[in-house]
């Protein structure tokens, strides 16, 4: 696997100091099991992270707070992505970190379709960004739109193209506010893509935007 497109190194970093939301860790850890570039760097900022807290004053804490910190812990610790462990092998389509997630691989996610062939998984995140799995058709366009926000794409299967550039397996592609694109799956494969937003798109036609409180998107 040839990756292209990676994140950036602000994205790194806030998931090393966990400033991201849920949703943008997902796509974050998937990623990053399938990029050594990508994990080199994030472990660098981590290491860089915890030079910087060796650095900080002491700060005198309650009486109880250590078991209150590992009783919020235990409490979450199953719906965390499993990120900074050593990738493992992909025994499917979906890499450790999110077959962890959905608890499988693609046989264990509940499609919906959403028009044209396209289907759509809402995983499960909190709040500040939503996730999401899109299986899209070979050949099959996504309607053309802009974006409110950042939007994370994450190639698992397949290709696709926009105005911008190509992204297959292992690509990420960062759309923003300044973003307009008409994404296409490339021919010969369906793709599969794991996306994450913090905002709605924004569709530039009639019926997608009439569609779009119902879908979620």
């Amino acid at each position: 696997m040839t990756i292209r497109h990676h994140l950036s190194d602000q994205l790194l970093m806030a998931y090393a100091a966990g400033d991201l939301p849920e949703a943008f860790n997902l796509v974050v850890a998937t990623h990053v099991s399938l990029c050594d570039e990508c994990r080199a760097q994030l472990a660098a900022f981590e290491v860089v992270g915890g030079a910087v807290l060796d650095l900080c004053d002491l700060a005198t804490m309650r009486d109880g707070s250590l078991d209150a910190c590992f009783a919020r812990i235990d409490a979450c610790i199953d719906a965390v992505p499993q990120s900074r462990v050593a990738p493992r092998k992909r025994a499917g389509v979906l890499p450790a970190p999110l077959a962890d997630y959905v608890g499988g691989d693609l046989g264990q996610v509940k499609w919906r379709s959403i028009g044209a062939g396209v289907r759509q998984a809402i995983l499960p995140t909190g709040k500040g960004a939503s996730a999401r799995l899109l299986h899209i058709p070979a050949g099959q366009a996504v309607p053309d739109h802009g974006h409110r926000g950042i939007e994370l794409t994450l190639v698992l299967q397949g290709a696709f193209r926009d105005d911008a550039d190509r992204f297959g397996p292992g690509d990420v592609e960062i759309a923003d506010q300044a973003t307009e694109h008409t994404p296409v799956a490339e021919a010969g494969m369906d793709c599969i893509c794991l996306a994450a937003t913090d905002a709605p798109l924004r569709f530039n036609g009639l019926i997608p935007r009439l569609a779009q409180p119902f879908f979620r998107i």
